[in-house]
């Protein structure tokens, strides 16, 4: 059975910095693509960041590019999402979920995490 299980979310100032975890069990992280979605108050779903599967290629939200970091460990089975220079609009509860390969369409990932939480507030 696949679980991805978020954590690293939290209340975190205006500017400051949190790292995500996804850690999975029942499938390798580097056998799949991995990404993180967000759904802030108000808006639906949206994709912030993708890892590919080995060799890893990177994709970022236009707007979050400059900001975010998503990286993977093999050894821990786990992808993160680095966040720094965070802002209200951040706000919101962040997802991880794996699929054959990166995509923006959430109906192609088969498998979710409950999400975590992250707070941007002074």
């Amino acid at each position: 059975q696949v679980q991805l299980m978020e954590s690293g979310g939290g209340l975190v100032q205006p500017g400051g910095s949190l790292r995500l975890s996804c850690a999975a069990s029942g499938i390798g992280l580097d056998y799949v693509a991995v990404a993180w979605f967000r759904q802030v108050l108000g808006r639906e779903r949206e994709g912030v960041s993708c890892i590919t599967r080995t060799p890893g290629n990177t994709h970022y939200a236009e707007s979050l590019k400059d900001r975010f970091t998503i990286s993977r460990d093999n050894d821990k089975n786990t992808v993160y999402l680095e966040m720094k220079s965070l802002k209200f609009e951040d706000t919101g509860v962040y997802y991880c979920a794996a699929a054959e390969q990166c995509s923006m369409y959430l109906s192609s990932y088969d498998h979710w995490g409950q999400g975590t939480q992250v707070t941007v507030s002074s």
